[in-house]
């Protein structure tokens, strides 16, 4: 007869490992190489250079932001006035984190939280949720730094790539380059599916009706910290009414 602690063993979840992060990835890179690529062809369009663009995606690292910034640094808005422009753009990402650590019942590592969480992009916050709900016991900071890692890595490679390859190449393709800036918000869209519960569908509803105000009154980034500030709201609104009942 197998003792307790043998039997309790075999029934440990074991963590995900860095490489089933990496191999998670593998989404995530297919949609940001193109999508790279094409913000590497944008900006050397616009008058930067191959190297200047690559130090975009290394440091900033924020997608869609990167041709907001690089776009208004072209046209001669000043520097304080395009930081800005993308800090309202990705203010999101400072909910990210305190919304996986909710989540989190594992004792987390300094060195290894602040690796994972410079590579917490929109699809990698939503694929790390989406692990966190199906199976909180599985996740693990190495597999983190796996599916963060990788998929900084592809968008790197993918703004090398287009940036080095010169001008025009998507001139006479302009079908390809409106699928190429399609593939960022698709992926997300397909990952915030697939974490969906119906009890959340007020407050998706909340966060697109605050977008969809903000972007018709102001403007995009007024519609992103709309969004936020809307689907916060309802979600702590349904959350007093849950405690209340």
């Amino acid at each position: 007869m197998d003792s307790p602690a043998i039997i309790s063993g075999e029934n440990q979840p074991v963590e995900a490992t860095w490489l089933e992060g990496l191999k998670d990835s593998l989404p995530i890179v297919i949609s940001y190489i193109p999508v790279a690529f094409a913000f590497g062809l944008n900006a050397t369009r616009l008058g930067f250079t191959p190297l200047e663009s690559l130090f975009f995606s290394c440091i900033i690292y924020a997608g869609a932001s990167q041709f907001v910034i690089t776009a208004l640094l072209a046209a001669g808005s000043s520097l304080w006035v395009a930081a800005l422009t993308v800090m309202a753009m990705d203010v999101r990402h400072v909910l990210y984190g305190p919304s996986l650590r909710s989540r989190i019942t594992k004792t987390l590592s300094k060195p290894k939280t602040a690796v994972w969480a410079f590579g917490l992009t929109d699809e990698v916050f939503a694929a790390a949720t989406a692990k966190l709900v199906r199976d909180n016991r599985r996740w693990s900071e190495n597999w983190m730094i796996g599916i963060a890692f990788c998929s900084w890595s592809s968008w790197v490679l993918g703004t090398a790539l287009g940036s080095w390859s010169g001008n025009g190449l998507l001139d006479d393709l302009p079908a390809v380059e409106a699928a190429l800036s399609f593939m960022l918000p698709a992926l997300f869209l397909s990952f915030l599916l697939a974490s969906f519960q119906r009890q959340q569908s007020w407050i998706v509803a909340a966060a697109l009706a605050g977008a969809l105000l903000g972007v018709t009154l102001v403007s995009i980034p007024a519609a992103i910290l709309a969004g936020i500030v809307c689907g916060c709201l309802a979600a702590l609104a349904q959350s007093l009414c849950h405690k209340e009942a």
